[in-house]
């Protein structure tokens, strides 16, 4: 008992003075305290919990609820907190997150706390459900009743009625449209029945209009890219009035080249705003552009003729008209008339040039990580100017990313070609080196591991020269490979826990798939030749090997010279003639964080979680082990080397027998290096 206790005290300065203000009864001291204590320590949760408590008593309600919202997700069976978060949640109106809160506990919790939040549940549940009875009621009586529209619809979201809420969300918008909040809890329910189009569509509308706050609020839930054509087209289907919207998917299918769904689509919205003037010129620029001059004058004089002197002026300048003598003063134009970005009033020969910047789009839509439309853009921004450099360059990064690496190449060499800036050909020029490599006919890989091991005291080394043949009509690549492993204690005896070799040089001839979203096959025939002698196996002996791996690194910090998180994950499947055709399974697992660099280095603390099994039931290939780490590099050395250093604690997975320890510690230490040619 005494030790709980200990362990439960304070260990920092700021909770000790947090814990001495509770004592004075200086609840504001007492939160300042604990504040920065978790800002120490995040994962404390009984300094969050004391603190929460604090807040109550100061009458901070919410932010004592968010206080418990985070105990919570770090201790999930802490049924007592869960019920006071879900407390908590009922008292400031967050009346479906306390449902759900009790719901779970009812169901989960122990007998103590199921009794308790059974009763909360339907405190909860028992007035929602009256209210979607009166509700309906009311409806059955005047089905145009907007008010019930809306009350139906939020107590049936707050009961998780998704289907109903959604329904009624949308019916209510279709009676009141200039409640445009209605759009974005109508995406917010399509999201919870799993319709991303339909709530994309909503979300998409609501961001469109005149309401400052409800498109706020939808452009939390819209993706941070340029919407798609289609999205535009759903979002009109919902808000058909929506001019705003309207004139974007115009100027959307300008940028990608498409002036005749751009007419079309500025037509459409005529028949809604005939006096949107930005409208009336695209319209009949794009006319004079192809030769209908009698059909572009029916809009451009309209244009010339209105109430805004300036824009005419740049339409006349456009045209290469004379100037007109100055007009007498009109009243000022209504902001709905030339709203939306301003189209280039060009010569007709350009009359299709896109209105939107491509190149800017393109820059968004690669930022996000949406390749496709990038490539899109960065395709209509050189049919603008074939010369640019930097959107050639970009292209081919686009490419390679959407894994069309011939496309790539040639990108990157035109850029090499067409730069005049040295930054953007010396950047084009590495970026065509390093792919060239990777879509080689001829490919040699070489990469080497040695490392320290303290549970087995000793030094190991692995490496490997491999050399394929990429076909490029057929998804395999044979290869020729020479593999190394090896050990400092002659009279270790400890097999490679990777390649379950010993002392050995190995070379193979074999056969590899490519790589399929990171996941490769492989199968490979040869002779180990042993360069340390031992009685029980001969100095050479054949190799029969086949496997599956894969891997995946995700975060920005996955490269150890960005900021950021990262997680990675390898897995391994090997089967091998030389153990008894034992087949192992390998998950090596690591996530962590990139810091910010420090000088020359590069540096990041990561998190691992290894586990190693065979068919065989060997006792040295079934363990698991976990722990901190930390891998870094300096700025001058080859961006595919590495140090990293583990503490990790394991245990084997099956029973011992007393022949060693059911439970180790290891320090393990080594450098990676790798490149191709």
């Amino acid at each position: 008992m005494m030790c709980l206790v200990a362990e439960a005290a304070p260990t920092g300065n700021h909770a000790t003075e947090a814990f001495n203000a509770l004592k004075d009864k200086d609840y504001d001291r007492a939160v300042a305290s604990f504040r920065r204590a978790i800002e120490a320590d995040p994962a404390r949760a009984d300094y969050r919990k004391e603190m929460a408590y604090t807040l109550l008593k100061m009458g901070e309600t919410e932010e004592a609820r968010d206080q418990f919202e985070v105990i919570v997700k770090l201790e999930p069976k802490d049924w007592h907190s869960t019920m006071e978060y879900g407390y908590l949640c009922h008292e400031t109106r967050r009346v479906r997150e306390a449902r759900r809160v009790f719901d779970l506990v009812r169901k989960q919790g122990d007998p103590e706390s199921r009794k308790a939040a059974e009763t909360a549940f339907l405190n909860v549940d028992k007035p929602l459900e009256d209210a979607i009875l009166r509700w309906t009621m009311a409806l059955a009586q005047n089905a145009s009743d907007f008010s019930a529209h809306q009350e139906l619809a939020h107590a049936a979201e707050d009961r998780a009625n998704w289907k109903l809420a959604a329904e009624h969300y949308k019916r209510a918008w279709e009676l009141n449209p200039a409640y445009r909040g209605l759009l974005v809890d109508l995406g917010r329910t399509l999201q919870q029945l799993g319709d991303s189009e339909g709530a994309t569509a909503a979300f998409l509308a609501a961001s469109r209009g005149d309401n400052p706050r409800a498109a706020e609020a939808a452009l939390e839930f819209l993706p941070k890219r340029t919407p798609y054509a289609s999205e535009f087209q759903k979002a009109i289907e919902l808000d058909r009035k929506n001019v705003d919207m309207r004139r974007e998917l115009a100027f959307l299918w300008l940028a990608v080249n498409k002036p005749q769904e751009a007419e079309a689509e500025f037509l459409r919205l005529l028949e809604i705003a005939p006096g949107d003037l930005l409208s009336l010129a695209q319209v009949g620029m794009m006319r004079l552009g192809r030769g209908d001059r009698t059909g572009a004058m029916t809009f451009l004089d309209k244009v010339l003729s209105g109430n805004d002197a300036a824009f005419a002026k740049k339409v006349r300048e456009a045209m290469a008209l004379p100037a007109q003598a100055p007009a007498p003063a009109k009243p000022e134009p209504k902001p709905a008339d030339t709203k939306g970005p301003p189209p280039p009033m060009v010569r007709p020969q350009a009359a299709t040039r896109p209105a939107v910047p491509a190149m800017e789009m393109a820059e968004k839509s690669y930022a996000a990580g949406y390749m496709k439309d990038a490539a899109r853009f960065y395709e209509a921004a050189l049919e603008d100017n074939p010369k640019d450099a930097r959107a050639r360059l970009k292209l081919g990064y686009t490419y390679n990313m959407l894994r069309q690496d011939d496309e790539a190449i040639r990108h990157f060499e035109t850029a090499i070609r067409d730069s005049t800036d040295d930054r953007l050909r010396r950047e084009a020029r590495k970026a065509y080196r390093n792919l060239k490599v990777s879509v080689a006919r001829v490919r040699t890989t070489v990469w080497l591991f040695p490392m320290f091991s303290s549970r087995w005291h000793s030094g190991f080394a692995y490496g490997q020269v491999k050399t394929e043949l990429r076909l490029r009509t057929l998804p395999i690549r044979p290869y020729v490979s020479l593999r190394f492993v090896g050990d400092s204690q002659r009279g270790a005896g400890a097999l490679s826990p990777q390649y379950l070799s010993e002392s050995s040089f190995i070379g193979a001839v074999g056969v590899a798939t490519s790589s399929w979203k990171g996941l490769t096959a492989w199968a490979e025939a040869g002779n180990a030749l042993r360069y340390r002698d031992r009685p029980d196996i001969g100095r050479m002996t054949p190799d029969y090997r086949a496997g599956a791996s894969f891997g995946r690194a995700i975060g920005p910090g996955k490269a150890i010279a960005e900021p950021g998180w990262f997680v990675e994950s390898h897995a391994d499947v090997v089967m091998l003639s030389r153990f008894r055709w034992n087949t192992l399974g390998y998950l090596q697992n690591r996530g962590g964080y990139t810091l910010p660099p420090v000088g020359p280095l590069q540096w990041q603390l990561n998190w691992n979680a290894n586990v190693v099994t065979d068919r065989n039931r060997e006792l040295w290939a079934n363990f698991f082990d976990t722990g901190p780490g930390v891998r870094f590099r300096l700025k001058s050395m080859p961006a595919s080397m590495s140090w990293s250093v583990d503490l990790l604690r394991g245990a084997y997975l099956l029973p011992t027998g007393g022949a060693r320890k059911p439970e180790y510690y290891d320090i393990r230490a080594g450098i990676w290096y790798a490149f191709t040619h």
